[in-house]
This record gives C-alpha cells, structure tokens and sequence, in this order.
C-alpha cells in the first residue's frame, strides 16, 4: 500500500479510503490511485483486512448445479446485487437438493469467513437445512416459501392466477395445465393458482398430472392434450415445458394461436422468438437478487435474523401465443 501511495503521490492512508471506497476523496486522486495500483500490479490482501477489520466483505452463495433457467438466473441475479453493493462472493454449488449437502456447502463457506449467506431454495430440505445454521451467520433463502428463515421469493400463484386469469378472459371455457415436478413447491404453487382461478370463475378444472421441467415433458404431455379437440387454453408451468407443447400442438396440426392458446411462466430471454412468440409469467430475478441481498445485509447490520417473507409480483407478458377461440 506505501509503494502505491509513493506513485500515486499520495498518503497511505488516502489508498485506504480508495480502497475501501470512502466518498470523500476527489476524482482525480481517485484515478491516479487506481492507475498507480494497476501499474504495481496490487492486490488487496483480503486475509490481513479480516484480522484488522473483522469483516471479510465477502457474501456466500449456495447454488444449485442445473441447467433450469430459473435457479440459474437466481445465482446470476444474486450475484450481481452483491457485487453491486461492495462484496466478494463465494459460490459453493450442490448437485442435489438435500439437508446434508446444503449443510456442507454452509460449512465450506463459513471456513471462508463470508459475512452472511444467501441460499437458492427451490426446495424445503434446502430453507430447512438454513434453520440449522448457527444464529451468529446471517442467512437467507431465495426461492420458496418458508416460516423457518428469512425468505425472498415470487408470487407463483398469483403469477399462475394471471396467466389463467388472461385466457379465461379471452373466451375460452377452461383452462389445462402442464405442471412441473411435484417435490417443488413453486411448481405446487402454481398449480394452486391456476386451480383456484378456474374454480373461482366456475370453470371445470381439468386433471393435471406433474412434469418434469424440460421441453421433452411438455412434448409428451402436449401430444396428449394435442389430440384432443375441447383443449383449447393451455398454461404450462414454465417456458421450457411450453416449447414442447408448441412442438407436439405443431405436429398434431393445431394452430397457436388459432386452435390452442398457449401460456409459459419465466420470460426466458428466448421466449419472445418462440414461434408463435410465447405470451408467459414474468419473474423479475434482477430484483429478486437485489431484495435477497438487502434482507441479508439488514441482518448483517442488525445480527437479528426474523424469518419474515418478500414476495414479489410477477407480471404477464402477453405476446401472440393467445387470442380468443375461434368460436368465441
């Protein structure tokens, strides 16, 4: 730090304040440190600033190891909130979504001093084995819903009531549903949404058999719902799923929008260059990062971990997957 400060013409103490961000240093002092550290080729060390500072200004991450474009845009979305507001992040990942593994990623972490810990948690076992971590490690769970700790998560079932909800309005009579896994309470709560809609207009609620999240599952699915000439709305629990019913619907010579309508949940970047382009749920995951990370630095702040819930709202993104039945 003296040899940057000798460079840079600057006191040791005005590299601390740069490195640690303090407004009150002008721009220009500002710059000619940055330059003077990137000529040394300097670099913080992070394990003496913990022995002085006792904050090793470094969040911890327990993701899961999936291609699902939902928890990955968590991580993503998680990260970048972090970053954004001053931290390190470290990233311990898990293969399955059980107690024991999640509790041996919060250990590997907590070896690293992280300052508090934010968990994706599509499922119980995961918010669960968070109830578990000693009180002193501030933690979160982002995801599903849960009593046992501090959680951030989406509304699915208000999402699912949306996304019905249009359909029903365009005329059509009722509504089918291809759920995803059963075991995920944001599949379980979307089934939920879209059953509680339909009952609430007075609508047959047609039978609804759980899926795996994948375009195969909805393909599968659709070819059975595809040869069926009363289906003529279907809302699939998320946008993968909903490529395959397009797909089995196409095959089968039904017509989206014309003969079918069709309903995805997640806004993946590519679902508006789907063919027809999918009207879907939105889940804003920017926001959802941001939040987790506010709860978890606000127990950081305050060391009081209130297992309170954020719920945000998702929003429905109508593209031209839906219209009215023909004979509407």
């Amino acid at each position: 730090m003296r040899d940057v400060a000798r460079l840079a013409g600057v006191s040791h103490q005005t590299v601390s304040r740069v490195l640690n961000e303090h407004p009150n240093v002008r721009q220009e002092t500002r710059t000619r440190v940055l330059e003077a550290m990137r000529a040394l080729n300097y670099r913080r060390n992070l394990a003496a600033r913990t022995l002085v500072t006792r904050r090793s200004g470094t969040l911890g991450i327990v993701g899961y190891e999936t291609t699902l474009f939902g928890p990955a845009s968590m991580l993503y979305g998680i990260e970048d909130a972090a970053r954004t507001a001053g931290y390190f992040v470290s990233v311990a990942t898990i293969r399955t979504l059980e107690r024991d593994s999640v509790l041996q990623a919060v250990d590997r972490l907590s070896q690293q001093s992280v300052e508090g810990i934010v968990a994706i948690a599509p499922n119980p076992a995961v918010s669960h084995a968070l109830a578990e971590v000693p009180a002193g490690l501030p933690c979160v769970g982002v995801g599903a819903a849960d009593t046992h700790v501090p959680t951030v998560r989406i509304d699915n079932a208000a999402g699912a009531a949306l996304a019905t909800r249009h359909l029903l309005d365009l005329g059509h009579r009722t509504v089918h549903h291809v759920a995803g896994p059963s075991d995920w309470p944001e599949a379980a709560e979307r089934v939920e949404g879209w059953r509680g809609t339909l009952y609430a207009a007075g609508a047959i609620v047609p039978p609804v058999l759980p899926q795996e999240w994948t375009a195969r599952s909805g393909y599968e699915r659709g070819r059975i719902l595809a040869v069926d000439p009363t289906v003529t709305a279907i809302f699939c629990a998320n946008d993968q799923i909903a490529l395959g019913v397009l797909r089995a619907l196409h095959e089968a010579g039904r017509r989206v929008p014309d003969d079918v309508s069709v309903v995805g949940f997640d806004d993946m970047p590519d679902s508006g260059y789907f063919l027809p382009p999918l009207t879907t749920v939105r889940q804003d995951f920017a926001e959802l990062g941001r939040r987790g990370i506010d709860v978890l630095l606000a127990q950081i702040a305050n060391g009081n971990r209130d297992a309170g819930q954020v719920v945000l709202a998702p929003e429905l993104v109508v593209r031209a997957s839906t219209a009215a039945p023909r004979s509407h």
